[in-house]
């Protein structure tokens, strides 16, 4: 019984993580964060390339309202507008990691 029980708590654990970071750019996006010093909502677009601008501000939107990541309004003309990683963002990297050593070793890309 405990065995069952298990299995359908590490599902909803899953499930969560698939609803939070499910999103078709959010993992690119993070990463960008990350590991690339990009910053800024421009030079998000430009290394993306397929997003849309709408796309990119929505997507953006629901990872900080998750918690992953932070916005800073500069209130300056033209707008400056940076993002960030926040603590839980940050402590998403290690997966980032796990998951490129493992696509080195299991996908030919």
């Amino acid at each position: 019984m405990k065995k069952s029980t298990l299995a359908v708590e590490r599902c909803k654990t899953v499930s969560t993580i698939q609803k939070i970071l499910g999103g078709k750019w959010k993992i690119e996006i993070i990463y960008y964060i990350a590991f690339q010093d990009i910053h800024r909502f421009g030079e998000l677009r430009r290394h993306i390339g397929d997003i849309t601008e709408s796309s990119l501000t929505k997507q953006l939107r629901e990872l900080e309202a998750d918690g992953f990541i932070t916005r800073h309004d500069y209130k300056e003309v033209p707008p400056r507008v940076e993002y960030n990683l926040t603590s839980l963002g940050k402590s998403f990297i290690p997966v980032f990691e796990h998951m490129k050593q493992w696509g080195d070793e299991n996908l030919k890309v």
